[in-house]
């Protein structure tokens, strides 16, 4: 079976293991690890609160090199005060232990539980056992991937091969995510390795980028974590010429990542809490590109319509009230709506659209939802899930 995992890419090793952060017993603890070394990227929550994890990743990132990041999953390590900030220190200085290199040049993730002191007795076994479990195997990188998750079911994961300058280039990546979602960086943990040889300032560009349009763009619940995290090493080993300027092979690159980070969106989507079915608003017709993606998240952000989606009931009102009230600029005479190919509101007023047909094209696992403001030429998107009983069983639930 040809690994498709987050070791595909050349230069990069992983491990998994459960160290009892998680009362559940399940993976918990993940290393991946570039063992010469990797040029780095990252992007965080915007949220004014972030966990000591997103602290110590913004300072160790500063490196020239980064040779690996820690990750656990089950405690959030935020809202820890400065005992929380010395034992995010203390997960990057035992990694950095066991790979003979600076906690400078390791980086650290946390997701989880916010409040709660890491239990360090736990976690330095952790990483104890997972270090002499590196490998490059796929079953290391699924092992990475499984550690990092909390209540999503399925392990995400996406992998993309492109050439430039005749060269082979893989990347791929791993992805948790499924509640408290809501951008920026539409809340998770991203982990996306490469051995493309590239600038640092224009992976930190791609990566913005990619993540923009990607990540940036999927709402769950409409909320951002504390801990937000998406960071991608680049080992430089495929063996092309090193891409340092905006050129086609620049091009090329973000191409395959944004496209691998859709791909790893859409499977958040479709695995969000509760969620049994995605959809993406596209606006069109809007006065400037921002009003469209505020017009696109509205529709998407709304309750009432993810409500209905969850029900198969097509409720093109909801639709329109959201888009009324998000205050961008429309014209009502020119308003119109499409459910997939079929209008259900048109030039200000419904259409004589067959019901059944309607709720067939809601109903299904993914859909697209169409708006025209007639106000401009500018468009954006956005993607929602429903919204079903299961997300508040879950959320209810969940430990505080």
């Amino acid at each position: 079976m040809k690994n498709d995992s987050v070791t595909a890419p050349q230069g990069f090793w992983a491990a998994g293991v459960a160290s009892g952060v998680k009362v559940s017993g399940k993976p918990d603890l993940g290393l991946l690890v570039c063992p010469t070394g990797a040029t780095a990227a990252a992007v965080f929550t915007t949220n004014k609160i972030v966990s000591a994890a997103v602290q110590v990743s913004r300072e160790c990132l500063k490196s020239r090199k980064v040779y690996g990041v820690v990750v656990n999953s089950g405690n959030a390590n935020a809202c820890t005060g400065k005992l929380g900030l010395a034992n995010a220190r203390r997960m990057c200085e035992l990694t950095a232990g066991h790979l003979g290199v600076e906690p400078r040049e390791v980086l650290v993730a946390s997701t989880g539980i916010i409040g709660h002191q890491l239990p360090m007795e736990k976690v330095t076994r952790g990483i104890a056992a997972a270090a002499p479990l590196l490998s490059d195997s796929q079953e290391s990188g699924l092992a990475f991937c499984r550690a990092i998750m909390t209540t999503d079911t399925k392990l995400k994961k996406a992998y993309r091969e492109l050439r430039i300058e005749r060269t082979a280039v893989t990347i791929a990546g791993t992805v948790k995510g499924a509640g408290m979602i809501g951008p920026n960086l539409a809340t998770t943990l991203l982990f996306l390795t490469t051995d493309a040889a590239i600038s640092k300032s224009l992976l930190g560009t791609a990566l913005k980028e990619a993540v923009g349009d990607s990540l940036n763009r999927l709402t769950v619940d409409g909320h951002q974590s504390t801990n937000d995290t998406g960071i991608l090493l680049a080992s430089g080993l495929a063996g092309h010429p090193p891409i340092t300027s905006p050129s086609r092979p620049y091009e090329q690159f973000l191409k395959a990542l944004t496209e691998l980070c859709t791909d790893l969106v859409h499977q958040m989507a479709l695995d969000a809490e509760g969620a049994t079915r995605m959809f993406q608003v596209v606006v069109k017709g809007a006065a400037t590109k921002a009003q469209a993606v505020q017009a696109a998240r509205a529709v998407a952000d709304y309750p009432l319509f993810k409500c209905a989606v969850h029900g198969g009931d097509p409720n093109w009102g909801r639709i329109i009230c959201a888009v009324g009230s998000s205050g961008v600029q429309l014209d009502p005479a020119k308003v119109s709506c499409k459910l997939d190919d079929l209008y259900v509101f048109r030039n200000g007023a419904t259409t004589d659209f067959k019901a059944k047909e309607a709720s067939r094209i809601i109903s299904q696992r993914q859909f697209v939802i169409t708006v025209h403001l007639g106000v401009g030429r500018d468009s954006g998107f956005y993607y929602g899930c429903d919204l079903s009983a299961e997300y508040v069983r879950i959320n209810a639930d969940y430990h505080t």
